[in-house]
């Protein structure tokens, strides 16, 4: 499959690097592609550095790991190419916990005090800015270097999807499962705002057996 990361931070860099391990070709892009260099000479043929637009085009999966304050400017230089094709968003709003730092081992449980769930998620803000994609929300759960030390371990890590999107669901489940991790479903897109910042999903590493269970509590919280 041809896979498009739009951003190179620590995570986007990373799951750009394991999708081409794992035999996708992947554009990647930045702000400032030419500092990417050094990623794609590491992880061989099957990665290549690309502007913004071009990186977009290219896949027929995007994956959108900007920073947030970056997330508007890189949808509106991309919108064309977002249309019709599936979105995978790893990006977090702003943290409304004033916890962004605090990081829960496996079954912990945060609450999501931060977070009014009468609001909008950030992957509704998205739908809002770019409706002709086909959002989903994934990893943006745990740290890269959390999602570096459980990939491919058993037992899995859960990696919670949110979307309204079929097709979606699907694609992104795949990749998850490429990557080696267990895609767990956690409702549509405004379910998201569990697994953004200040929402009690955000930053705790589940096993997949346990994800049934995390989510029940997470979501008796709320009543």
């Amino acid at each position: 499959m041809r896979i498009g990361v739009i951003g190179a931070g620590r995570l986007g860099g990373t799951l750009a690097t394991w999708c081409a391990e794992s035999g996708h070709e992947v554009a990647v892009t930045s702000r400032h592609p030419d500092r990417l260099q050094d990623l794609a000479d590491r992880s061989g043929a099957q990665l290549r550095v690309m502007s913004v637009p071009q990186a977009a085009a290219f896949g027929d999966l995007l994956v959108f790991a900007p920073n947030w304050c970056s997330a508007r400017e890189a949808v509106e230089v991309t919108r064309a190419e977002l249309a019709g094709k599936v979105v995978i968003d790893t990006t977090n709003p702003d943290d409304r916990s004033g916890d962004g730092d605090a990081y829960h081992g496996t079954g912990a449980f945060s609450g999501g005090a931060g977070h009014d769930s009468g609001g909008k998620s950030g992957l509704e803000t998205l739908i809002e800015w770019a409706p002709e994609a086909h959002w989903v929300k994934a990893f943006n759960t745990i740290p890269a270097d959390v999602l570096s030390r459980r990939r491919g371990h058993d037992p899995l890590l859960a990696e919670f999807v949110c979307t309204d999107e079929t097709d979606a669901r699907t694609l992104a489940s795949q990749i998850i499962r490429d990557l080696g991790f267990a895609p767990f479903y956690a409702g549509g897109a405004h379910a998201a705002w569990l697994t953004e910042p200040g929402g009690p999903l955000q930053k705790i590493e589940v096993d997949v057996a346990d994800a049934t269970d995390v989510l029940a509590e997470a979501l008796a919280t709320l009543h």
